[in-house]
């Protein structure tokens, strides 16, 4: 397996670390007899060798080695090394291979490749040249192997008749059934990558869509007829997979597998996260990637799967909705309320999955909203323990607005430490949380003035009172102002959070403004202005700094903030108007779009201003929040770009929705950019 391996110049050649002199040790590693060390090399080939789907002169030199650790007979774990190679050569299709359990996936592929780069071109052209290795394995001993094989075979090896004879042949001798769904996906894929060419592989998935196959194997046909030859689809579709689901559920057997001890390393991790049924979860996975935008057929699949007396089916269906949720606008109030039902459930692993769901569709968990309430007051959390700080049940019913959530808050205000993330939870509830304003204080003035985590104590707080507006705390706001060291950890992030919190209190903090002159210079200039500018009005102090901010020689993420400032700032900012218009000619697209918006508030002339959001929106979708908010200002000014608003109107998907991963507020701002494109046609 290793000859020659010592002859490499693996010290000449790198990795994401640096020297690939430690890859012998990682290879040999892979071949070890104690599984924790070739979990554990596994993990550094990914992480280091081929480190987020990269591929250095060392990747490619340990090609050679893993086609002879994959080809050696009785040694375990091979399918693991399939896989690797597999992702070392590349996604013809768009797909990404390894352990990633999100609707798009995560792990092996290109996601990283330099189209300049030929170290990609000649990883894909040894993986094929190795690719008879694959045909070998589809019947090795090891069901892991033969698992893995097929798809490597399909992608890798350059005669897909040979290849589609092959898996047909497997498919009527394997007996295993995991090793029998990875061959109708790759018949799947197989179509896919090869069209027309490949009709026997369409005919035979629709061949094994029906009876007397059994149900995983027809749901495993259905999923792949789905992404490759959708019209071969029967027309009850969704009632003949909720069947199918069902009945499979009755019938399936626990695992019987021994539960292998895993390592603290990624590798280990994501096979610890699998679910409790991984085939059920990547047969339903796979249609339901498939569907797309098909979300009426999507969400009545999802009501199927959630009625299902199943735990793991029902718990499937909760984490498949959230790429569902994600990705596509819908009507999704009953599959939400269904979600929240799973809240009452005995089984630890379907209520925190409900949770996690819920807790970042904000407003559209309301549906959902009882049953948070209910799980919130009984004192207890997703996992049935006394509830943490801001527990995730605590802060779903939060977000989604719901004022039953302000007794659980205030008791998370008492507690010794209170959680970085209170101040924005408190947000989501407006007016509501008014009753919690004068904890925010109590608690303020507890925090101590020179200690390494006074920051991290004050920020939260900070956040919330300025939320709420509450003007009392202006005396605990300035004790931490005056009375923190210059020496202090985080000091300057800590005078801007309290010059941001001065600035929402307004002219009732009018007696901040002599601290607030004093801090006009130096890195919180624009934050400290712009509170000015909202406590006492004083322009003559503010405007100077503003537009010293705005001058080319300013820091980027400065003249944003000050354009946004003068925006805020109004008709009285007049002086600030040539250097706004020569900044939506900078090279950065936010920069360009805070000062286009406050051209509009400033002089309220569209000229300028439309050209610069119509090239932003296009350019960058996260920029479209900012100006539609701009555009409800404008009214039947911004009409010549209105064809964007219906545009986005009309689009199924969601605007910040992208492959291979998302962040904690996209569907909430999504929602909020839809709200602004009614309002701002509504207007028009």
């Amino acid at each position: 397996m290793f000859r020659g391996i010592d002859e490499v110049d693996w010290a000449s050649m790198e990795h994401a670390y640096g020297s690939a002199a430690d890859v012998p040790e990682l290879l040999r590693g892979l071949a070890s007899p104690l599984p924790q060390d070739r979990e554990t090399a596994l993990d550094g080939m990914y992480g280091a060798v081929h480190h987020q789907g990269d591929v250095y002169d060392s990747t490619l030199a340990s090609i050679p080695f893993l086609f002879a650790l994959a080809g050696h007979p009785g040694l375990p774990d091979r399918g693991g090394i399939v896989e690797l190679l597999a992702s070392i050569g590349g996604s013809d299709d768009g797909e990404t291979l390894g352990d990633g359990f999100g609707e798009d996936g995560a792990g092996g592929g290109q996601g990283a490749e330099d189209p300049g780069d030929d170290n990609y071109a000649m990883a894909q052209a040894a993986v094929r040249a190795g690719a008879a290795v694959f045909l070998g394995l589809v019947t090795d001993a090891d069901p892991e192997v033969r698992r893995a094989a097929p798809s490597a075979l399909v992608r890798f090896h350059d005669e897909p008749p040979h290849v589609l004879g092959l898996l047909s042949e497997r498919l009527r001798d394997e007996q295993e059934d995991g090793v029998r769904l990875a061959l109708v996906e790759s018949l799947g894929l197989l179509a896919r990558l090869h069209g027309g060419s490949t009709a026997p592989a369409v005919d035979c998935l629709v061949s094994l869509c029906g009876s007397p196959h059994d149900p995983g194997l027809r749901l495993a046909a259905l999923g792949q007829l789905a992404s490759c030859a959708p019209d071969r689809l029967p027309a009850d579709l969704v009632p003949t997979v909720v069947a199918l689901l069902h009945t499979r559920s009755q019938r399936i057997r626990p695992s019987t597998e021994p539960v292998r001890t895993s390592t603290d390393t990624l590798i280990g991790s994501l096979r610890r996260m699998r679910p409790a049924d991984e085939e059920g979860a990547q047969l339903l996975r796979t249609l339901h990637k498939a569907l797309g935008a098909r979300t009426t057929d999507r969400i009545a699949l999802l009501k199927g799967q959630l009625s299902s007396r199943n735990t793991a089916d029902r718990c499937n269906a909760v984490w498949m909705s959230a790429g569902l949720f994600r990705e596509w606008r819908a009507a999704y109030e009953e599959p939400v309320a269904l979600i929240g039902e799973q809240l009452g459930s005995d089984e630890e692993r379907l209520r925190c999955a409900a949770v996690s769901v819920l807790e970042f569709l904000f407003t559209l968990a309301a549906p959902a909203a009882d049953r948070l309430a209910a799980l919130v007051e009984s004192g207890t959390d997703s996992r049935g323990r006394s509830t943490t700080p801001l527990d995730r049940p605590l802060k779903a019913l939060a977000r989604c607005g719901d004022a039953r959530a302000v007794p659980a808050l205030a008791e998370v205000l008492r507690r010794p430490v209170v959680p970085n993330e209170t101040g924005d939870t408190i947000r989501h509830l407006g007016p509501a949380a008014a009753p919690l304003a004068p904890l925010l204080r109590e608690r303020l003035a507890e925090v101590p003035l020179d200690s390494p985590d006074t920051y991290d104590r004050a920020a939260p707080l900070l956040h919330g009172l300025g939320t709420l507006r509450y003007a009392a705390a202006v005396p605990e706001v300035l004790r931490l102002l005056h009375g923190t060291p210059r020496e202090l950890r985080l000091r300057d992030a800590l005078v801007k959070a309290l010059a941001r919190t001065l600035g929402a209190f307004g002219p009732r903090a009018r007696e901040a403004v002599p601290a607030l002159r004093e801090l006009l210079t130096g890195e919180n200039a624009v934050a400290v202005a712009d509170a000015l500018r909202s406590v006492a009005g004083d322009l003559e102090a503010v405007l100077p700094v503003l537009l010293g901010a705005l001058a080319p020689e300013g820091a980027p993420g400065s003249r944003r903030a000050a354009a946004e400032a003068l925006g805020r700032t109004g008709a009285a900012a007049a002086p600030a108007l040539p250097g706004l218009r020569r900044l939506t000619d900078s090279a950065g697209v936010w920069e360009r779009t805070a000062a286009a918006c406050a051209l509009w508030d400033i002089a309220g002339d569209p000229e300028p201003v439309l050209p610069v959001f119509r090239e932003a929106w296009r350019q960058n979708p996260y920029t479209r929040g900012t100006i539609a908010a701009c555009l409800v200002r404008m009214g039947v000014a911004g009409a010549p770009v209105h064809d964007l608003v219906r545009t986005e109107l009309a689009s199924p998907r969601r605007h910040r929705a992208r492959s291979g991963g998302h962040g904690s507020h996209d569907v909430l701002d999504d929602e909020l950019l839809l709200r602004d494109c009614r309002t701002t046609l509504e207007a028009a």
